[in-house]
C-alpha cells in the first residue's frame, strides 16, 4: 500500500533534487514530518507528497535546488509579505541564534534562518552555495591549529574570510564524581570504557578523531565508537544516563545536563566563514559591526564558558 511506503532522506534528496543538507533542515523545522527506524531517519510517503503541494503553492516556479534556509523560508508569512532575503546561517552553538536575531534587526530586508549541522557540512554546504555564514570548529591535529587548515581545502579557487567568533573549552563528559577517573584522552583507550560518539563532520569527531590518531589509538577498539549522537545534548545525556562512560563535546551543554560532570582539555577556536560575494559584501560590514559591538558582545558574557577575546577579529581574507 502507499501508505506503508517511506523514504530515507537520501532518497528524499534524490526525489526532489536537493542536498542532504536541505533535507535535515526540513525535519528540524518541522515541514517534513519524520521518525527514527534504528539510525536511518525515515519519512512516509504521505507527508513527502503533502509537504510538495505545499510547495507548489508557494514556489511553483521554482525548478531549481534551493537552500535548506530557502526552502524554509518560502513557507513564511513573514517573508512572504516582506519579501525577505534569506541569510542561511549554520552551526549549533547558542551564540549562533543570538547572531540571527542581531542581524535581523541590523538589516531590514533581510531573513536570517538557521540550519544546524556540523562544521565539516557547513563548509561543504557553503562551497554548493547553500549557506552564507557558517560557523566551524574543526581542529587540525599536525599544526595545533583551528579550522584554516580544512576551510583552505574546502573552499579552494574561492574567495572568503574568516572571522573569529569566540573560544570555548571542549573535553570529556563523564559521570557525576567522575567514578573511572577519566581525566585525558589516552584513558578512552583503557579496557571496557564505554563512548557515545557525534556524527561525521562534526567538529566534536574530528577533534576525537583527531586526538585518537595523535595519542595511536584505534577507533574500532573503542567500545561504542558507531553509536553517534547528532548534537552535544544528546552525547551528554547517553553519559547521564548511564548508557556510555564518556562523550566528548563543549563545556556549555555539560552545564545543561544534570548528573555530569565535564573535563576540560582543550580550548576550541569556533570561528565563521563567509564567501565573499557580490550579496554577501551588501552585508559584510554589517555582521563585523555586530560581532564587535557592546550589545552582542554582553549578550554572550552573560552566558558562562565563552572567551570573547577575539571576537570580531579577521582571522584570514583571501
Amino acid at each position: 500500500m502507499a501508505s506503508d511506503v517511506s523514504y530515507t532522506t537520501e532518497e528524499i534528496a534524490k526525489l526532489l533534487k536537493i542536498s542532504k543538507l536541505t533535507v535535515y533542515d526540513l525535519i528540524k523545522k518541522g515541514e517534513l514530518p519524520s521518525y527514527r527506524v534504528g539510525k536511518q531517519m525515515r519519512v512516509d510517503a504521505a507527508d513527502l507528497e503533502a509537504y510538495k503541494q505545499r510547495a507548489k503553492g508557494f514556489a511553483s516556479s521554482e525548478r531549481s535546488p534551493l537552500a535548506a534556509a530557502e526552502l524554509t523560508a518560502r513557507f513564511s508569512p513573514s517573508a512572504q509579505t516582506a519579501g525577505a532575503r534569506p541569510i542561511v546561517i549554520t552551526g549549533q552553538d547558542v551564540s549562533l541564534d543570538i547572531l540571527a536575531k542581531h542581524l535581523e534587526k541590523q538589516l531590514p530586508g533581510t531573513r536570517p534562518l538557521r540550519a544546524h549541522v556540523g562544521s565539516m557540512d557547513s563548509l561543504i554546504s557553503m562551497y554548493k552555495g547553500e549557506a552564507d555564514i557558517v560557523s566551524t570548529h574543526l581542529l587540525d591535529g599536525d599544526s595545533g591549529h583551528y579550522n584554516l587548515p580544512y576551510i583552505r581545502k574546502l573552499l579552494v579557487g574561492t574567495s572568503f574570510m574568516v572571522v573569529n567568533l569566540l573560544s570555548r573549552q571542549a573535553g570529556l563528559y563523564v559521570a557525576r564524581g567522575n567514578p573511572l577517573q577519566l581525566r585525558g584522552w589516552a584513558d578512552l583507550g583503557r579496557p571496557g570504557i564505554r563512548i557515545v560518539n557525534r556524527e561525521r563532520g562534526s567538529g566534536a569527531r574530528v577533534l576525537l578523531d583527531e586526538q585518537l590518531r595523535l595519542h595511536g589509538m584505534k577507533a574500532d577498539r573503542l567500545l561504542g565508537y558507531e553509536q553517534e549522537q547528532t548534537n552535544h545534548l544528546g552525547v551528554a545525556a547517553q553519559v547521564a544516563s548511564g548508557s556510555a562512560d564518556v562523550g566528548v563535546g563543549s563545556e556549555k551543554a555539560a552545564s545543561l545536563v544534570g548528573g555530569i560532570d565535564f573535563v576540560p582539555l582543550i580550548q576550541e577556536q569556533y570561528d565563521l566563514v563567509v564567501m565573499k560575494t557580490p550579496a554577501s559584501l551588501a552585508w559584510l560590514p554589517a555582521l563585523l559591526r555586530i560581532l564587535r559591538s557592546d550589545a552582542f558582545q554582553q549578550e554572550l558574557e552573560a552566558i558562562s564558558g565563552y572567551d570573547l577575546s577575539r571576537t570580531g577579529e579577521i582571522l584570514y581574507e583571501s
